[in-house]
C-alpha cells in the first residue's frame, strides 16, 4: 500500500516539474526560431533566451499560488 508523500518527496516533484517547465519552453523558442530560418547559434541563443523566459513564467506561478 502506498502512503502520503512527504514534504521532501512533494518538493522533489515540484522541483522537476518546474525544470520540465522550462524546458519546454526554452526548447519551443529555439525550434520555432529554427523552423523560421535561424541559423544553430542564434537558434541557441533564442533557447537559452526562452529558457530565462520559462524560468520569470515559473516564479510568476509559484508566487500567484
Amino acid at each position: 500500500m502506498v502512503g502520503p508523500m512527504s514534504d521532501e518527496e512533494r518538493r522533489s516533484g515540484y522541483r522537476r516539474i518546474g525544470a520540465g517547465f522550462v524546458g519546454v519552453v526554452g526548447l519551443s523558442a529555439g525550434t520555432m526560431a529554427l523552423s523560421g530560418g535561424a541559423s544553430l547559434p542564434e537558434a541557441g541563443a533564442v533557447a537559452i533566451g526562452g529558457m530565462a523566459v520559462g524560468l520569470l513564467l515559473l516564479f510568476y506561478l509559484i508566487r500567484s499560488m
